[in-house]
């Protein structure tokens, strides 16, 4: 409607409601003719039937939408879940029409269909949508009930064709599947030798596994030979320099310095090797990582022009996903990068180690406790333990009251959690609705699960313990969840630095609590670059957006190497490094890697609130039952504080100085 028709209608509509209601019928006015279509019919007609006044009409109206948003989300959730689960949890071989069924996406025609049915509009003329900044400025002042509404309000704040979405699940679906099947048979790498200094059938998924195998090795007396072999497979991985014919191939041999491939002898292929075709012509993968990539990117494109309040990809994930702005997030990220800590923390990484730093020391895990244990003995631990997904589901009464939940609530929690053999390395999926369940997922292989499989579990337990709380204990379930991604991981950083002592290895005294202070550090650092790497490759991409592959995989690299010289380089070394660039997370999960280093200063936040307030469980509750608040004014409820990374910051002052690090 034009602006005159729009006023006439606003003139009606006061002299039926009043002028008590001028703000609301202003405000719905203009939201539902934003998104109104010619073919929507007669707006002015529909205005008049379901503009809402009466108190009670409008409570009455807000709870049934509540409670049917609530059914349609949480079951059509379960059927994305359904059409995945061959490719996301390890059934068997996979049939030539999963991957199809992955790229189906049940989500794709739901808005549109509420917005052809008049739904979204009734939400839109009723209740309000909200900038960013109406929320940080008057968020602190809302109701609960007020929150619900905004987050209402928010379901329909976009208009996006189904073509559209189910473009963009396709592609992140191509992309993970890419990934999930990305692995190296680790005991067919050899050096000049011809030594294997990798076990048969040690099978690792990029960059997952792979970045976990070298954290394991600093027990391990050969470990620096083993760690600069899996970074040179790293760099390999990124410059997509690696021979096609070595990926998921245990067949043939690979000395990635040389990259020379040879056929492995008979003798040395395991017995459940799958059948491969052995290449021995050397030639490289062509830019498939890349393509993966650019696939999101232009799926991701086409749904620009339908968030005008958000037109790029970049924009959706900072100001509607994260609700943080971009500029905010990296000063954050930066502040840490360039904190004169770093050097201090290399220093006492270097005299521990009794060497020069180098690109491997990047995952430095000689702040955790396991540097002490060997990953053979860890290994056995958990094989031992958990032989089988279902061990682990038993098991988990027993986890989770070791981390401070009271009995009952460990049995509810488990009894509300179902575990899964994944095919990838692991993730936990939420539930949407009341009486369903979320899955926890993670890598058992045949002879059980192995500590990096172990670890990973425990990160999802905190995942799930979170889904549930925030779906089951929230007064609103429009308010289901966390503010952000960032939050959910902070909050399962905090059951995976427990993963230790759950197993029975023991539990940290107050230097190891010093020890789990340069640890988060360490680890913010690491992946503050990689995040700012990801944020970085989808700008280029936006400013090159006929980019090739091969043109995409130029930039990465010098986008990786760029950020690894300017950062990392003064403290490890390795100039020119696209290390960076290793992680999957910029392949399947686009433009996700920000919540990481978000993540670590949250989780380590919640440490500090949870050290002073006492068990873990009860806090881990009430914070979890907050629900999708900003991200500020969650952290302020659940903790006292705004996000910040002043705390971890001097934190790590404290413990350096505890720890009598040198000077760099």
């Amino acid at each position: 409607m034009t602006p005159p028709d729009l006023t006439a209608l606003t003139t009606e509509l006061l002299r039926v409601h009043g002028e008590g209601q001028r703000a609301r019928i202003d405000r719905g006015l203009a939201q539902v003719a934003a998104l109104w279509r010619p073919e929507d019919g007669d707006l002015a007609a529909f205005v008049r039937e379901q503009f809402i006044s009466e108190p009670v009409a409008l409570a009455a109206t807000f709870a049934r939408l509540e409670s049917v948003f609530e059914q349609i989300e949480g079951h059509t959730h379960e059927v994305g879940r359904e059409v995945r689960r061959a490719t996301d949890v390890d059934t068997g071989p996979l049939l030539a029409v999963d991957p199809l069924l992955a790229t189906y996406d049940p989500f794709a025609h739901v808005t549109e269909d509420l917005f052809q049915a008049k739904v979204g509009f009734v939400v839109l003329l009723n209740f309000p949508l909200t900038t960013l900044a109406e929320r940080s400025e008057h968020g602190p002042k809302y109701s609960r009930q007020e929150w619900a509404e905004v987050r209402l309000g928010a379901r329909f704040g976009r208009r996006v064709p189904a073509e559209v979405r189910q473009a963009v699940t396709r592609a992140t679906a191509d992309a993970d599947l890419y990934i999930s099947q990305y692995n190296v048979w680790m005991h067919h790498l050899v050096d000049e030798t011809g030594a294997r200094p990798f076990p048969s059938g040690l099978r690792l998924i990029s960059h997952w596994n792979l970045r976990d195998e070298l954290k394991g090795r600093y027990a391990d007396p050969d470990g620096l030979k083993k760690q600069r072999m899996i970074v040179k497979v790293m760099e390999r991985i990124v410059t997509q320099t690696i021979p096609a014919a070595v990926i998921d191939n245990p067949h043939v041999d690979w000395d990635p310095f040389t990259n020379a491939v040879s056929a492995a002898p008979a003798s040395e292929v395991e017995a459940d090797a799958p059948p491969r075709a052995v290449s021995l012509d050397g030639a490289r993968e062509d830019d498939v990582r890349y393509a993966k990539l650019l696939a999101n990117f232009h799926a991701a494109r086409q749904e620009d022009k339908y968030v005008p309040i958000a037109p790029t990809a970049i924009a959706r994930s900072f100001e509607l996903g994260r609700e943080l702005p971009e500029e905010r997030v990296k000063a954050l990220l930066e502040q840490v990068l360039t904190s004169p800590l770093v050097a201090r923390t290399a220093a006492l990484i270097e005299q521990r180690l009794g060497r020069e730093l180098g690109p491997q020391d990047l995952w430095y895990a000689g702040f955790r406790g396991n540097a002490a244990h060997s990953e053979a003995e860890l290994d056995k631990r958990t094989r031992a333990r958990y032989p089988t997904p279902e061990a682990f589901a038993r098991d988990m009464p027993r986890l989770l009251q070791g981390l401070g939940f009271a009995p009952p609530r460990a049995k509810f929690l488990a009894e509300h959690i179902l575990v899964d053999p994944s095919r990838g390395a692991g993730h936990a999926l939420q539930s949407l609705r009341r009486g369903d369940f979320p899955h926890l997922r993670t890598r058992v292989g045949a002879g059980g699960m192995d500590y990096k499989g172990y670890n990973i579990a425990v990160h999802e337990l905190g995942h799930n313990v979170e889904q549930v709380f925030s779906l089951y204990s929230v007064d609103h379930t429009l308010l289901a969840g966390v503010p952000n991604n960032a939050f959910t991981e902070a909050l399962a950083f905090v059951f995976q630095a427990r993963d230790l002592e759950l197993l029975g290895v023991g539990k940290p005294d107050a230097a190891s609590e010093r020890e789990r202070v340069l640890a988060d550090f360490w680890a913010t650092f690491e992946i503050a670059g990689v995040a700012l790497v990801d944020v970085a490759t989808w700008h280029w991409l936006y400013d090159h957006p006929e980019a090739t592959p091969a043109e995409l995989r130029e930039a990465v690299v010098k986008i990786a190497q760029d950020t690894w010289d300017r950062y990392y380089a003064p403290v490890l070394g390795g100039n020119g490094t696209p290390l960076l660039g290793i992680y999957s997370h910029m392949i399947s999960y686009p433009l996700y890697l920000t919540d990481y280093p978000l993540g670590h200063l949250i989780a380590f936040q919640i440490e500090e609130h949870i050290a002073k307030a006492g068990k873990l469980g009860p806090e881990f509750e009430r914070m979890a039952s907050l629900g999708a608040l900003t991200p500020d004014l969650w952290m302020t409820q659940a903790t006292g504080a705004p996000v910040a990374a002043e705390p971890l910051l001097r934190a790590t002052e404290a413990a350096l100085q505890g720890a009598a690090a040198p000077s760099p």
